[in-house]
């Protein structure tokens, strides 16, 4: 079994909290049943009402999140994986244990589902980690927006800093003490004055990037509630981002079967 610990963000109930992390409504009633999840150090059973600040503690097996990863790609040294949202990429409670000690070369939030890429073996992962520092690996994006964000191909640059106390990042027009720049290229799909489909080409590759970047601009992911506004998430009745990571494209990475591919798997969340 996988042990879980998490700290309340936000209150709600713990049927959504453990859907959010990617299980099944049948596994949650499952795990509750079994006294596999404790609030705050007591076994509960019940659907109850989580506050702000609360220790939640679960336990799972890995079977559970298995229907939870579609491969897409495979052979002796990567896989190509489609990650739902709710799971992590990484670690020991993530994708990595989930597919039995592949490495992930790139992250995606829990909550941000898309195609990711894992290594078989440490000559792969070498390759991959050197294709993702060099850029001849370029990933696009597919997020629903908050407003008319109207853009062709327009390249959008800022500066990012981690606030590590909070779990999060701030943006900034102008480089300040301690930040990074973050760059993107925006191509407006459909522009409709209460929301945009856009699709996105991720240039660097930092924390929250998109999410906080998007924000800053105006035009919050719908649904994501770090950076967007609950009666924005509200009104669109969303409590999980629309965000995913939709293409990959390979240019020369050295490894057979991926030198001048493309990737592509829709959303899962409805257009």
């Amino acid at each position: 079994m996988i042990k879980k610990e998490i700290i309340l963000e936000k209150r709600q109930k713990t049927v959504n909290l453990l859907q959010d992390y990617g299980f099944s409504f049948a596994d949650v009633n499952k795990m509750l049943r079994n006294k596999d999840v404790k609030v705050n150090g007591k076994a509960t059973k019940e659907n109850v009402m989580l506050e702000v600040g609360d220790e939640v503690v679960f336990f799972y097996s890995p079977e559970m999140l298995d229907k939870k990863v579609d491969i897409i790609f495979e052979n002796d040294d990567v896989y190509i994986v489609y990650k739902s949202a709710g799971i992590e990429s990484d670690g020991e409670k993530g994708l990595e244990k989930v597919l039995k000690g592949a490495i992930a070369v790139h992250r995606l939030d829990r909550n941000t589902e898309g195609l990711m890429v894992f290594a078989k073996n440490q000559t792969a992962e070498k390759k991959l980690l050197k294709a993702f520092k060099e850029k001849t690996v370029r990933k696009f994006y597919l997020a629903e927006t908050i407003g008319m964000l109207e853009a062709k191909n327009k390249t959008f640059k800022a500066y990012l800093v981690k606030d590590s106390e909070n779990s999060s990042v701030k943006v900034y027009q102008n480089k300040i003490k301690d930040a990074v720049e973050i760059s993107m290229i925006v191509n407006t799909i459909k522009a409709g004055k209460e929301s945009s489909l856009v699709e996105i080409e991720l240039l660097t590759g930092r924390t929250h990037q998109i999410r906080a970047h998007l924000a800053f601009l105006g035009h919050a992911i719908i649904g994501d509630g770090k950076y967007g506004k609950n009666q924005d998430n509200k009104k669109f009745k969303q409590t999980r981002q629309k965000l995913a990571c939709i293409k990959l494209k390979f240019n020369k990475v050295g490894i057979v079967g991926l030198d001048g591919k493309e990737f592509v798997k829709n959303p899962k969340w409805k257009v």
